[in-house]
């Protein structure tokens, strides 16, 4: 399973960005797909995944009510639409793929990786 993370940026406090994450596979739709993201000097925290086949979601509790996260299985894509985002969301954003069913919280669980995507709010 490859992932590719894109949607990055520089945006304004406040402001919205939309990341995608792009998967390999032909058994997407049976995939966890999660999102985590890293600030520098900090460590790898969750952000939100997605169950397969969209049955359940599951977000960090800084990002309810902000960050949306929802996937088109037929283009193999997982979205995470960002509003009323603020500095500190500054971060790398890594998208992941859990195919065991393992919990969505925890990063240990994913099983493969993407590159990563930065995101950067500015004040």
């Amino acid at each position: 399973v490859q992932l590719q993370a894109s949607g990055g940026g520089l945006v304004q406090a406040g402001g919205s960005l939309r990341l995608s994450c792009v998967a390999s596979g032909r058994t997407f739709s049976s995939y966890t797909i999660g999102w985590f993201r890293q600030a520098p000097g900090k460590e790898r925290e969750f952000v939100s995944a997605i169950a397969s086949s969209g049955r359940g979601t599951y977000s960090a509790d800084f990002v309810k009510g902000r960050f949306t996260i929802s996937r088109d299985n037929a283009k193999n894509t997982v979205y995470l639409q960002m509003n009323s985002m603020k500095p500190e969301d500054t971060a790398v954003y890594y998208c992941a793929a859990d195919l065991s069913g393992g919990t969505p919280r925890t990063g240990a669980s994913y099983d493969y990786w993407g590159q990563g995507t930065q995101v950067t709010v500015s004040s």
